[in-house]
């Protein structure tokens, strides 16, 4: 078995590990979605009203990662 990667996916691997990827980067949230986030954040959103919000916008959950990823 082997494996192949082309040196396109190299680099985007590497981008994306040193957080410079803005192919992946998450949209901006409106104040609606800030606020939701904050919450979830804070524990005030139970896990599944979260998937939900999640399913609809995935955005949600890459701002989520960010920001626990930063403390």
């Amino acid at each position: 078995m082997s494996i192949h990667f082309t040196v396109s996916d190299l680099t985007r691997n590497l981008f994306h590990s040193l957080g410079l990827d803005h192919e992946r980067a998450p949209r901006p949230l409106n104040p609606e979605q800030s606020l939701l986030l904050e919450c979830y954040l804070a524990g005030q959103v139970p896990e599944s009203a979260w998937s939900d919000y999640v399913f609809e916008t995935p955005d949600l959950a890459r701002h989520a990662e960010a920001r626990r990823s930063r403390h």
